[in-house]
């Protein structure tokens, strides 16, 4: 591993990435460090039944998507909201015919705003499958693939392919300076105390157990375990 102002950076074959990926990952619980960043990272790095240009490719498009607006988020779509919208501006006719023009006021202020939320969920969805589109088909074959959020920012790429394999660098920076130099010394302790490190592999552990009749073993290895 090496480490920079930018980040601890590992190059080597896949399996060399993914240990890379869970030592990060583990670094950073046994610093005490928890909740939803933590968990996208985890859920992000490689892992090793994966491939880069299938699997971290996806996620990766995933993660970079825009987020959803208020109409989405309340479950609406851009037809319900204009559907509404509709509706609103009508009970505002009825109170102006009413003389009740602020109630007219209100209702006229709610279909504008239905009609503006119909409006960005539906460009919302749009750019998500221009965005998608676009990084699969071109941004995966200039840039690496990459994560971003307020706990650590990463990239890997592929870097050489050869008859005896693929070569690849990934790299994580902790984007939190004091957090960092923590996470930068537990790694050194991996370094000179970890002589071999077990790689969390999937494993098909439920079709073993029916046929021997015995419940599955817990999973070994990986950033919640204590392999050394």
């Amino acid at each position: 591993m090496e480490e920079s102002i930018s980040g601890f950076k590992m190059r080597g074959d896949w399996g060399d990435v993914v240990e890379h990926g869970e030592r990060v990952a583990l670094a950073l619980r046994e610093v005490g460090v928890d909740g939803g960043p933590y968990y996208e990272f985890d859920e992000w790095r490689p892992k090793t039944h994966e491939r880069i240009d299938e699997d971290v490719s996806e996620k990766t498009a995933a993660q970079a998507s825009v987020d959803e607006g208020k109409g989405e988020q309340a479950g609406k779509s851009p037809g319900d909201d204009l559907q509404t919208a509709g509706e609103k501006l009508t009970e505002s006719y009825e109170q102006v015919e009413e003389n009740d023009t602020e109630s007219a006021r209100e209702s006229w202020g709610e279909s504008i705003e239905h009609v503006a939320r119909a409006a960005d969920s539906a460009s919302r969805k749009a750019l998500r499958k221009v965005e998608d589109a676009v990084y699969r088909n071109v941004m995966t074959q200039m840039a690496p693939y990459y994560f971003d959020n307020e706990l650590v920012s990463a990239n890997i790429q592929e870097v050489a392919r050869a008859e005896d394999g693929e070569t690849f660098v990934f790299e994580v920076n902790v984007n939190d300076d004091e957090l960092k130099d923590e996470v930068s010394a537990v790694l050194g302790d991996y370094e000179s105390e970890i002589d071999r490190w077990h790689v969390d592999t999937e494993k098909r552990t439920e079709d073993v157990a029916a046929a021997e009749g015995v419940e599955p073993p817990a999973e070994e290895g990986g950033p919640d375990s204590t392999t050394t």
